[in-house]
């Protein structure tokens, strides 16, 4: 397996709706075995394709303790045919939503409300048609990778005031760590 690049804001690719699979074949089963390395490396919960600059529907999750990858879900593909009327609240960040590919910064964060549950079906690493329901935390890392297939990102659904003040904390820091470029 490979780790990935992990593209910043304002890199186009971001804001790009990706297409869906054709089929779940080996460089299909590559690119999500590569993210999911990718994500652990970089200590996220969740990574969309775009995020490394794939335009494909290709999703990867994992909201265990564990963190092994046994219960991590490697998704292509994803829909959501169910969200419940009831919501939850998480603080949202995001490994896209920060000055460049190897820098974390706590204040990069926002409460975003969603749906509570949700029921998503997909195509799993083998090419076979799954559904599961999520709750919480994993139905809310859901929703935010398939925002990111579809060039949304988890500022979009913050005041227009709290997005300010967190792209204008991405350049002031960019300004302070010259020899990172965003990607």
């Amino acid at each position: 397996m490979t780790k990935l690049i992990v593209r910043t804001v304002p890199d186009p690719v971001l804001r790009e709706k990706a297409k869906p699979v054709a089929a779940i074949d080996a460089r299909i089963q590559k690119l999500m075995k590569d993210m999911m390395e990718t994500m652990y490396a970089d200590d996220g919960i969740g990574l969309a394709a775009n995020q490394i600059g794939v335009l494909e529907r290709v999703i990867v999750v994992d909201v265990s303790e564990t963190r092994d990858g046994s219960e991590a879900l490697l998704m292509a593909n994803p829909e959501i045919l169910w969200a419940s009327e009831e919501t939850f609240t998480y603080r949202e960040g995001c490994l896209s939503v920060r000055p460049c590919s190897t820098e974390t910064t706590a204040d990069l964060y926002a409460n975003v409300t969603r749906p509570r549950a949700i029921r998503v079906r997909y195509l799993d690493i083998n090419g076979a048609t799954q559904e599961i329901e999520a709750q919480e935390l994993f139905s809310q890392c859901i929703q935010h990778e398939i925002d990111h297939l579809d060039g949304i990102l988890f500022v979009d659904h913050i005041s227009t005031l709290k997005r300010g003040m967190i792209m204008r904390k991405i350049e002031k820091l960019r300004r302070v760590m010259p020899d990172e470029k965003p990607l």
